[in-house]
């Protein structure tokens, strides 16, 4: 399988106006995610990974004993993350889905409690890091925030949503105000019918 940087689902000033700017993208997008490909690309050409899906590599070495992870897993589950973080935004205005308000609804008492979930965990993630909604394996929704690179794959849990809290996805527009960018992330950013379409 070839580890290619996608492209992004919209212009890089697309978002500028919901306050992601076309400087963010360019760095985060073609050059942080593109690192990742690329690294990832190199690391997994004639090993024992080589031809094996993105999921299989990043469950494949996922070491859940160990706090540090390998260098493969770092990058690859970093490409993947980034896969999905540019397809949960849109630059349209998006209304969430019934069937996920209702979800939601069911699982944190309203919409308004889990995005102050989701706010206060990703605000509290420790270093770099994501903060994700998930659908986990008793099917409930739950709010849960990864160190680095590691993501709801390593835990069998399908992700929802997924913001990214590395300093590199927020310091140009946000500087060092993390709750602001989340907050602005969940209610100008998100395209909740990729988030519906998720579950």
């Amino acid at each position: 399988m070839a580890f290619e940087l996608p492209d992004l689902p919209y212009a890089h000033d697309a978002l500028a106006s919901k306050g992601m700017s076309k400087e963010t993208l360019e760095y985060h997008h073609d050059k942080h995610h593109n690192a990742y490909a690329t690294k990832t690309a190199d690391m997994v050409k004639g090993s024992e990974w080589d031809g094996k899906s993105i999921e299989e590599i990043v469950k494949g070495t996922f070491d859940a004993s160990s706090v540090t992870q390998s260098g493969l897993f770092d990058n690859a589950s970093q490409y993947w993350n980034h896969c999905q973080f540019w397809e949960m935004m849109s630059p349209g205005d998006s209304k969430m889905p019934s069937e996920l308000e209702k979800a939601i609804t069911d699982s944190f008492g309203s919409v308004d409690a889990f995005k102050d979930e989701f706010k206060t965990k990703g605000g509290g993630q420790f270093g770099s890091g994501w903060v994700w909604l998930v659908k986990d394996t008793d099917g409930g929704l739950k709010v849960t925030n990864t160190a680095n690179g590691i993501n709801p794959l390593c835990y069998n849990q399908t992700a929802l949503l997924g913001c990214d809290v590395w300093e590199h996805a927020y310091y140009l527009d946000h500087r060092n105000a993390r709750p602001a960018y989340i907050d602005n992330f969940l209610n100008e950013l998100v395209d909740w019918d990729n988030v519906a379409g998720r579950m």
